[in-house]
């Protein structure tokens, strides 16, 4: 019988269930049973193998960048009163961290034999760095993004195309997300004996929150290497934007041992909590089952899940990763929020002062900077992860200055 797991060994987890204490698991249809149980054991056996590693590695040097930058921005420090960092995943190929995640999976993908590969998306930043690695193995993609997202980042639709993707709009539901994601998991059922699921957060069944956390653990542990080798010790404070919780997973996995580092992750709290046009699965809403683990959901007082609001297309989801609701349950991690015009603020505040264009993901983060500053005082070291890029923003930043101009 496994040993259980003591809750605050929180690097230990998920257990032999793939839970995070309460949450996690596997609820999947049947069909899909023994792909998921295959794709655990094709894992644990990946990761356990040098020459996995060691091919990973490789292409994270040369052809994804890494590692990247660990920068020291002077004037944003200056500006809240603290020593600020930024971990600037934005640099990597394709512009975001989603690229650490889906060069495992398509290895992985690649040694179980896999011939077909289909994503979900909802910023397009994922979508693009799956059809980026299936372009660089030559194998056939399929991503489902909502039509919502469709419109509003069509550049990266485009990027899609160009590198060979199919990309197929969902009109169901909110058209966003979520909806990507549920049709994404019909095509698995579908097509289970030759198809790869390459999910693109720490969301779903077991393995994948463990899976994805291990594939974009590089940014914490490039972090810690960066900020001891400039400081000589480890920040007061992380600071990452949450949706299902990828980037923010990978940068704190790390630390979390290291208890006098604060831990905050912000949710996007679009028009106001108040007003339930938000995506914040934390501050607003509790557990549940959702696209095949149990974790914080916004839900009605039915149980139905209720549409997600952010101005950020990656965050817009009404759930959270079964990890982050653990951790947040346990304390280690405190979770803040930003609306949309905190994050627009933000968002213009780091292009002016350090002449770097954030996603407005990562704005989310940078937007909760001056509460941040304060608790860790004016000698207190900050590190921010910057998930992405914002060129792919421009469009939805152009069309909010243009509603609020005043008319001639």
């Amino acid at each position: 019988m496994d040993k259980p797991l003591a809750r605050n060994d929180y690097s230990a987890w998920p257990d032999a269930r793939g839970r995070f204490g309460d949450y996690g698991g596997r609820y999947v249809a049947e069909t899909l049973m023994p792909p998921v149980l295959a794709l655990e054991a094709a894992w644990r056996e990946a990761m356990a193998d040098p020459k996995f590693l060691a091919e990973l590695t490789a292409e994270h040097k040369t052809y994804v960048g890494r590692p990247s930058p660990l920068y020291l921005a002077a004037r944003l420090s200056e500006h809240h009163g603290a020593r600020i960092y930024l971990k600037r995943e934005e640099l990597n190929h394709t512009g975001s961290h989603k690229i650490n995640n889906c060069m495992g999976q398509i290895l992985l993908a690649r040694r179980m034999g896999k011939q077909r590969i289909i994503a979900e998306t909802g910023a397009g930043q994922h979508g693009v760095a799956t059809a980026t690695v299936c372009a660089r193995y030559g194998l056939p993609c399929v991503v489902y993004m909502g039509a919502v997202d469709v419109e509003r980042q069509a550049p990266n639709v485009e990027r899609m195309r160009l590198l060979g993707a199919e990309v197929r709009p969902v009109t169901s539901g909110s058209a966003t997300l979520k909806d990507a994601t549920n049709e994404a998991l019909r095509d698995w059922v579908t097509n289970v004996e030759g198809t790869y699921y390459l999910i693109g957060s720490v969301v779903g069944p077991h393995p994948y929150p463990a899976m994805v956390r291990d594939f974009q653990r590089v940014i914490g542990e490039e972090t810690k290497a960066q900020v001891l080798e400039a400081e000589g010790r480890l920040p007061d404070a992380l600071v990452a934007c949450v949706g299902g919780g990828s980037n923010a997973m990978g940068l704190f996995h790390p630390f979390l041992a290291d208890e006098d580092v604060r831990l905050y992750a912000v949710e996007a709290s679009g028009r106001g909590l108040g007003t339930g046009l938000h995506a914040a699965a934390i501050a607003g809403g509790r557990p549940g089952v959702l696209h095949g683990n149990f974790t914080y959901l916004l839900q009605d007082d039915g149980g139905q899940i209720t549409e997600a609001h952010s101005i950020s297309a990656g965050l817009d989801y009404p759930g959270i990763g079964p990890e982050h609701a653990f951790l947040h349950d346990a304390g280690r991690i405190a979770y803040l929020s930003a609306t949309d015009e905190e994050t627009l603020a933000a968002f213009r505040l780091l292009a002016r002062l350090e002449g770097i264009l954030p996603a407005l993901e990562s704005a989310h983060a940078l937007a909760r900077l001056p509460e941040v500053a304060r608790h860790v005082g004016p000698d207190g070291l900050i590190v921010v992860g910057l998930s992405g890029r914002g060129d792919k923003d421009l469009a939805t930043v152009m069309a909010r200055d243009l509603a609020a101009a005043p008319a001639p």
